[in-house]
């Protein structure tokens, strides 16, 4: 701290006490009344900590604390001028990839749009068979549950059709590895310089 805000802190200080002493006393005279003074000193406080942090954060300038940040000077991304309470934690969860602690609703509306992929990484039609089963099941549950919260609007799976499209994607992806190890075995087959003439 240099000198110049030393001496505005102690004037501060100051400041507050003698205030504090002409209030107390014009209580005890009866001419203020407490809840009066009670909220006034509330906003004091509230200006001496804005007055505070406004400090702290010309001085951090000052050192360069904010060199470098992306968002200096600007908006936060996300923030649209509604107030939402739980914007930080919503921000947190979408950029950590946090799974398993959102409502039933909005977990299977995820799990739906990613089910395809998962199934993509099966090899047994049991398993494919299984996980859409259990899928099933977990959405009728949800649909059930009078907790609150979002509605379920994740359709169920047609657990015939949807394996017939899994059997489709999983030739067609074995037909072009195959196709592409073809590929390769034939460019890296060693070339011939010469012809037989017959």
């Amino acid at each position: 701290m240099n000198d110049v805000d030393a001496r505005m802190d102690r004037l501060r200080r100051a400041a507050r006490y003698r205030y504090q002493q002409l209030v107390e006393s014009e209580i005890e005279r009866g001419s203020l009344d407490p809840d009066e003074v009670r909220e006034e000193r509330r906003l004091l406080k509230a200006a001496d900590v804005a007055a505070h942090a406004r400090a702290q954060i010309e001085e951090a300038e000052r050192r360069g604390v904010f060199e470098g940040n992306p968002y200096h000077g600007k908006p936060l991304p996300g923030n649209d001028g509604q107030h939402d309470p739980d914007w930080w934690i919503k921000s947190k969860i979408e950029r950590e990839d946090i799974r398993g602690i959102a409502p039933p609703a909005l977990a299977l509306r995820t799990e739906d749009a990613e089910l395809d992929d998962a199934l993509d990484a099966l090899s047994v039609e049991s398993d494919v068979r299984d996980v859409l089963v259990d899928f099933n099941a977990r959405v009728k549950e949800a649909r059930r549950q009078l907790l609150g919260g979002p509605p379920v609007v994740t359709p169920l799976r047609d657990v015939d059709a949807e394996i017939q499209q899994w059997a489709e994607r999983r030739e067609a992806r074995l037909a072009s590895a195959a196709q592409a190890a073809e590929q390769l075995r034939l460019e890296s087959r060693p070339r011939r310089w010469w012809r037989r003439r017959g």
